[in-house]
This record gives structure tokens, sequence and C-alpha cells, in this order.
């Protein structure tokens, strides 16, 4: 029987979600937490993978094994074992034909920053610290450029092996709230799938533009002409969040 599963993890001390020789990762560990419930090892796949250091608050994950337990009961059993930075927030079984990965419709990420004179250690392990500070209308603004289908081949990391670089982004939104400490900024982004880094490239590049090192014509090269030179820094992970996963019908009854 296949189950699913909702989960959410703090990336800081994992080498991304997939298994590997060299790190730990949060795939490893909810394999071993699945293992030890129902007597067998087990394959948990995921919706996709999130790179070392990025966090999640909403991946989707399946596995097949047989067990007495019930399926909304898994989630708890599951994280008896699992470490306190990873948790099973909901469980249930499968519908019939579903597949974790390619019955994904759309999936929504958030990138976190501050922008603050000062460093602030109680908001660094998920969001990025912007000392300069940036015009955060020009932030909104360009985000605009990004929504629809383009090839986001210089948004990727070089060496990236896939089939084609054409995504869709069907919205960049922007939330902004303002203290006397500082502005913290939420980038939304929703789209039918990413690229390696993708999602952190285009926040560089908006963060640029924003800040005045880009200009509006360098952003639409950088989508027209993939030019690679046309685009902002790759943020770092700890800023990124892998919000929802959208199967266009509600999965778990939460």
């Amino acid at each position: 029987m296949k189950y699913l599963l909702l989960v959410a993890y703090d990336g800081t001390a994992y080498g991304g979600w997939q298994i590997q020789n060299n790190s730990v990762t949060v795939q490893e560990k909810l394999e071993k937490s699945v293992e030890t419930l129902v007597g067998q090892k087990c394959s948990v796949i995921a919706s996709g993978r999130t790179d070392s250091g990025v966090h999640a608050a909403g991946q989707v994950c399946s596995f097949e094994a047989e067990t007495s337990v019930p399926a909304e009961k898994i989630a708890d059993a599951l994280n008896i074992t699992l470490p306190p930075d990873i948790s099973v927030l909901s469980s249930c079984a499968a519908p019939e034909g579903f597949d974790v990965n390619r019955s994904a419709k759309r999936k929504t990420y958030c990138y976190r920053l501050y922008f603050a004179p000062r460093r602030n250690p109680l908001k660094d392990r998920y969001s990025v610290h912007v000392k300069n500070g940036a015009d955060i209308e020009k932030l909104k603004y360009i985000a605009g450029a990004f929504v629809g289908e383009y090839d986001f081949k210089a948004y990727c990391k070089s060496g990236s092996q896939v089939k084609t670089t054409v995504r869709r982004v069907y919205s960049v939104n922007i939330v902004q709230k303002c203290s006397s400490l500082g502005t913290d900024v939420e980038i939304s982004v929703c789209g039918g799938g990413f690229l390696y880094n993708m999602v952190r490239t285009m926040v560089g590049t908006m963060l640029y533009f924003a800040m005045g090192s880009l200009t509006e014509e360098d952003v639409k090269r950088s989508l027209e002409k993939c030019d690679r030179s046309a685009v902002g820094k790759t943020m770092p992970a700890r800023g990124l969040t892998l919000e929802h996963v959208d199967y266009g019908f509600k999965i778990f009854n939460i």
C-alpha cells in the first residue's frame, strides 16, 4: 500500500533531500524511520529534491509498505524516531494511481530577507540579512518580469543535467513587514517546476535590480537571451523554504 506524508524540516544540518555518500540527508533520516516502523527497507520519494540547507514547510513524500498502523497514525509513529529538525505533520493513504512527483501541478517556494543596519541572530537561520538596503518598490516591480514561460538557463547552476530549462512561473508575490529595527521581506514564487538554484538566483537578480546593480534591460536579456552575465548572485540556501505542493485537490486532512 502507498502512503503519503506531509513533512516539515529545518534543512540547516542536511545535505539536501536526496541520499548522498558524503553527507546526511533528509531522505536518509525518513527512510530509517520508516524502516523502524514497518520492519523493512523502503524508498521514500519526495515531490522534488531540495538543495543543501534549504528548508521545507510542506514537502510531500510517499512510500510503499505493509503495516498494521492506521494511515492517519503513521505521522505520530514516525515522529517518535525522527530527529527534532524533521517532523511528519500529517499522513494518509495515497489515492489510486497517485505519483508524488509527476502528479504535482504547482510548487510554491518562499525566500526570506531582512533589511536592517545590523545582523539579527534570531532571524539568520531562516532568512538572509541585507545590510545596505534596497528599494522595495523596485523589488515588487521587477517581480512581474519573471511571470510566464521562459528559458531559465541563465538561472540554473552550470552543469545541471535536465532535458529542458524552460519553466513556467505562475506568480511572484512580495510581502513586507516594517518595524523600527528594519524590514522583513518574503518573496513567494509559484511555478510548475524549478531548476537547480533557480529561485535563489531569481531573488539575487531581483535584489541586484532593486539595489541599482542591474537594469530592467539586463533582466529581460537574461530571460530572452539566457545571458548569465545579466543575472544577480545566487542567494544563500538558508533563506529558501518549500512552502506548498499543489496537486489540484486536497490530500491531507489539516
